[in-house]
């Protein structure tokens, strides 16, 4: 696994940053850079199960399961993953499950006079390398713009 890391800063504060990086509605929209429906089930309440989904072509769902490692309010947030979601299962035990456990995927808030630099972490499989250096900037970028 590799740690990728990828940041923009936002003209906004870190609780609005926050609130909007992590509540529903915004969560949806920002999100559509990795696939569009995507949503979240659950809370980002420490030691809570959080679930990330999205229809695939065919209509089921697809995703992640997860647990919410660390909350610490407008500063940082850690997830750890678990398995996947395939065709709307919960998976921790396949060989693609697998490359996914213990995986983390941190959210930092740093304030930098009136903005917020938004430091994402995350652990992929080398697989996964392309792909989320393509769609993690997008994402970024449609934070700010629902920010800003």
């Amino acid at each position: 696994m590799q740690r990728l890391r990828f940041s923009t800063v936002i003209n906004a504060s870190k609780e609005k940053v926050w609130d909007t990086m992590l509540q529903d509605a915004t969560y949806r929209q920002w999100t559509e850079a990795f696939h569009v429906g995507s949503y979240f089930e659950g809370t980002w309440e420490k030691g809570s199960t959080i679930k990330f989904l999205a229809a695939n072509d065919n209509g089921t769902l697809e995703g992640m399961v997860s647990r919410i490692q660390e909350n610490r309010p407008y500063e940082f947030i850690s997830i750890e993953h678990m398995g996947v979601i395939k065709d709307g299962k919960e998976d921790v035990a396949s060989n693609e499950a697998k490359k996914w456990a213990g995986a983390q995927e941190n959210y930092t808030f740093i304030p930098m006079g009136e903005g917020t630099q938004v430091l994402v972490e995350i652990d992929v499989d080398e697989g996964y390398i392309n792909m989320f250096d393509d769609m993690w900037p997008k994402a970024l970028q449609k934070l700010k713009e629902i920010v800003e």
